[in-house]
C-alpha cells in the first residue's frame, strides 16, 4: 500500500476492519477487557511517540525564521494575516495540536463507548489514529529523520480530507505572498 494515499488506507482498514469487528464476540467479557486494553495501549504508544517527538524538538531548538500567510477564516472578507515565528515555535505548536487531538479522540470514543455502548469502534480506533500519528510530518522529521523538504516544508499543508472544500486554503510561505503581506501590514507580530 506504498503507492496509496493515507485516506484511501484509512478507508481500507475501516472497512475491514469493521467486518473483522463483527466477528469478534464482544458479549465475552475477557474478549472486551482485551479489546480496551488493546485500545488504551494503542492510545500510549501515540502518546509516546507525541511525547517524544515534543523532546526532539525541544532538543533541536532550530531557531531558524519562518514567515507564512495564515489564511482568512472562511466566510471572512479579510484577507490573511502574516505570521512570523521560528520554526521550533511552529513545530512546538503544531505537536501541542496533535496532543490536543489525540484527547479529543480519547474523549470521542469514551462517551460512544461507555455512554452509547458501542464497542466496535474500539477496534478501528486501536488502528487509525496510531497510524496517523506515525504519518505525521513532525514524527517523520523529528522521529525518522527525514528532510524538512518537498511535502514536510513547513507551513505544513493541511491533510486534504472530506471537509476539504469547505476549509480555507492552505498557509502561504512564498516569497510573493509573504512581501505582499508585509507590504500590507497585516500582522507580523513574531511569536515567541
Amino acid at each position: 500500500m506504498a503507492g496509496l494515499s493515507p485516506q484511501v488506507t484509512n478507508i481500507i482498514i475501516i472497512l475491514g476492519m469493521m467486518q473483522v469487528s463483527k466477528r469478534i464476540p464482544f458479549e465475552d467479557p475477557n474478549v472486551l477487557n482485551i479489546v480496551r486494553a488493546i485500545y488504551i495501549a494503542s492510545n500510549v504508544i501515540i502518546a509516546g511517540i507525541y511525547f517524544y517527538t515534543q523532546v526532539q524538538i525541544n532538543k533541536k531548538k532550530d531557531l531558524t525564521t519562518l514567515k507564512y500567510v495564515e489564511p482568512a477564516p472562511m466566510g471572512s472578507s479579510e484577507e490573511g494575516k502574516l505570521v512570523t515565528t521560528t520554526v521550533h515555535a511552529y513545530d512546538s505548536q503544531q505537536i501541542k495540536n496533535s496532543f490536543r487531538s489525540q484527547l479529543m479522540g480519547i474523549a470521542m470514543m469514551s462517551f460512544m463507548h461507555l455512554y452509547m455502548k458501542y464497542t466496535n469502534p474500539l477496534v478501528i480506533q486501536s488502528i487509525i489514529p496510531l497510524k496517523s500519528a506515525l504519518e505525521s510530518n513532525l514524527v517523520k522529521i523529528h522521529v525518522f529523520g527525514q528532510p524538512a523538504s518537498g511535502d514536510l516544508k513547513r507551513p505544513f499543508k493541511q491533510a486534504a480530507g472530506l471537509m476539504g472544500g469547505l476549509q480555507s486554503g492552505p498557509a502561504q510561505s512564498d516569497k510573493k505572498a509573504v512581501e505582499a503581506a508585509e507590504r500590507a501590514g497585516r500582522g507580523g507580530v513574531k511569536d515567541e
